[in-house]
């Protein structure tokens, strides 16, 4: 298994993949020489808003560093960055319609950059594709819901930060309601023949998420409350 979640997390100062330079390069790709650098720094203020735990900008980094690593397989690796960039944009725990707004945040800021119609559709899809109720079959798609998941596969120090952060987000859910739910999500990916669709990403990833998944499940079963850090 790479160090990557586990060691780059150890230091916010260590790397910084969601910066000004990574934000322009994808808009550089898609022929936009002016980046929209405003909606840059909208994006961030999202990514830190007070009520996320798990879905901030140390995810968002998280991703991006293992884009930069396979951007040579997307066909449009722009595309998947930006997509990234807005996967969680709008994050609100007690809403359904999470993916669909930040996709249509998406759409709306590439339309107003002059963004060709066909590339917005696609990023759309790609945002869309994070919500991860369907399998993907679309290549890069299949690139982004395995970087999205990555985290499943990280080591369990890191894996258990990230269910101890989601658990924060839910904090409004109590205990029992909540780890019923919670352990409903993790056996839907056990019950997966691959947690993962590219080889890729399964061979690096899959053994650790199934035995990360199985302990936290494990937890779940034996705690009851569930606690919550404050």
């Amino acid at each position: 298994m790479s160090g990557l979640l586990s060691v780059r997390n150890q230091d916010a100062g260590i790397f910084v993949a969601s910066d000004i330079n990574h934000w322009r390069r994808a808009w550089a790709g898609l022929g936009i020489e002016s980046a929209p650098d405003q909606v840059f720094d909208e994006l961030l203020a999202r990514y830190e808003e007070a009520h996320r735990a798990y879905h901030t900008r140390e995810h968002l980094e998280e991703c991006l560093v293992l884009l930069d690593e396979v951007w040579s397989q997307c066909d449009h690796p722009e595309e998947v960055a930006i997509a990234l960039w807005f996967h969680d944009a709008i994050y609100e725990p007690r809403r359904s319609d999470n993916e669909a707004a930040s996709a249509k945040w998406l759409a709306t800021v590439g339309d107003t950059m002059g963004v060709e119609a066909q590339s917005i559709e696609r990023m759309h899809a790609l945002v869309m594709a994070t919500r991860h109720t369907a399998s993907v079959e679309q290549p890069d798609a299949q690139i982004l819901v395995d970087i999205d998941l990555s985290i499943l596969g990280a080591s369990p120090e890191r894996f258990d930060a990230y269910e101890a952060q989601v658990r924060r987000e839910y904090r409004w859910v109590p205990g029992m309601i909540y780890r019923a739910k919670r352990a409903d999500v993790l056996r839907s990916f056990l019950g997966r023949s691959a947690i993962y669709t590219t080889p890729l990403f399964r061979d690096r990833f899959e053994e650790w998420a199934r035995a990360n998944i199985a302990r936290s499940l494990a937890t779940l079963e034996r705690w009851w409350p569930l606690p919550v850090e404050p």
